[in-house]
């Protein structure tokens, strides 16, 4: 099973509090207070997040976090990438060797590089805005089926 961490589920959760947030900053105990996970954890959350540079930390008496781009920027990759680190299925994908003991053996190394690269363009799609529900859905893909029968009806 594909798994997100803990700490990326809450990075979503705090960034979709901050775009709907009247001020322009925000402090880890408001954060906090507003998402109901513990202030040492927003702390966390936002720290990485401004290391991976989608908010950013302002000093000062009116200081505390804000968003450096609007969720409708900010990719889900881009989030995930922050907190787990490069999206890949296996340890041998683009190009990765020396991490696997039949490695030489493999009959599908190197065949996962497409799976891989889809996974990352539809995390890639979606925005924070998407999860916020502050922009519309993306259609959904049609059926087999129905692309059958869209590309029947394109001839």
């Amino acid at each position: 099973m594909l798994r997100l961490s803990r700490l990326t589920d809450y990075a979503v959760v705090v960034l979709a509090r901050m775009g709907e947030a009247g001020a322009p900053t925000q402090s880890a105990p408001g954060l906090a207070a507003r998402t109901g996970l513990p202030e040492p954890t927003v702390a966390k959350v936002l720290k990485i997040l401004a290391q991976a540079g989608i908010v950013e930390g302002l000093r000062g008496a009116r200081g505390g976090y804000r968003l450096s781009r609007p969720l409708a920027a900010i990719a889900l990759a881009d989030v995930i990438v922050a907190f787990d680190g490069p999206i890949a299925l296996t340890a041998c994908v683009d190009g990765h060797t020396g991490v696997c003991e039949s490695e030489a053996l493999c009959p599908v190394r190197g065949r996962w590089d497409p799976v891989n690269q889809a996974i990352r363009a539809a995390l890639s799609s979606i925005t924070l805005a998407d999860l916020a529900g502050r922009a519309p859905a993306p259609a959904p893909l049609p059926a087999a089926d129905d692309a059958h029968s869209l590309s029947l009806a394109a001839e």
